[in-house]
């Protein structure tokens, strides 16, 4: 039987930043983009979304995708056939970062979100090129139609994820590990970390991407997603 592919996008982003993968990948396969905007933890939204999901699925993530991606398949192991994680972090935030995200609330709530906004995924996290400043621009009309109350429960989700380190190692389902070399919220050693910890994952360092891969080498991301979604499946945890 052929799976459904599950995907789960980024801070403030909805299923156009998957476009291109959701356009070819649906060829041969139901692929369907599950919203994390509700609520205001992981283990919230995992939850919720644990409620509409298909019994059995392969499931993917893009950054605070990936945290909830992370939640998801602690929750159902039985559930998740194989996982892909991309421009991710298993690790909770700091005190630090917790505390310096307060100050991007402000800005939302003071009406700056697009400020805000280009403040967290700035150009300089995409790869040098002409696609830089377009990506960029779309993740901004994806911010701003979700809307600041979106953003808050995001926000307040990420200060308070849990650790996931210690159940990385626990995860037996085929794993990629994507990352752009350019990424510098979730640079490579981030990403080498995982592939470490969770057994016979694949790392996948795409040279001419950022923190978006799936929109600045689309091809790259989806002849990846194609080769990991044709690996057999195995039991999710042990």
């Amino acid at each position: 039987m052929i799976e459904p592919l599950v995907l789960l996008p980024g801070l403030m982003c909805d299923a156009r930043v998957f476009e291109p993968q959701i356009v070819s990948l649906s060829r041969g396969r139901a692929v369907m983009v599950a919203p994390i905007t509700l609520g205001e933890r992981i283990e919230e939204i995992a939850s919720n979304l644990l409620d509409q999901l298909p019994h059995r699925f392969a499931l993917g993530g893009l950054s605070m995708g990936g945290v909830v991606a992370l939640e998801v398949i602690r929750r159902a192991p039985d559930r998740v056939s194989r996982l892909c994680l991309m421009s991710t972090d298993a690790q909770a935030d700091t005190p630090q970062l917790a505390a310096a995200r307060e100050e991007l609330l402000v800005g939302a709530k003071a009406g700056r979100l697009e400020d805000v906004m280009r403040r967290i995924i700035g150009s300089d996290l995409l790869a040098p090129g002409p696609k830089r400043i377009p990506i960029l621009n779309d993740v901004i009309a994806m911010a701003l139609e979700l809307g600041p109350e979106v953003f808050e429960r995001q926000i307040r989700a990420l200060q308070r994820r849990p650790d996931q380190q210690g159940e990385l190692r626990r995860i037996k389902v085929p794993t990629l590990i994507l990352c752009g070399a350019h990424d510098t919220l979730t640079p490579v050693r981030k990403h080498s970390f995982m592939a470490d910890l969770i057994p016979e994952a694949e790392l996948r360092v795409v040279d001419e991407a950022g923190h978006l891969p799936t929109l600045e080498t689309p091809q790259i991301v989806t002849d990846a997603l194609e080769n990991w979604l044709n690996i057999p499946a195995r039991a999710a945890y042990t």
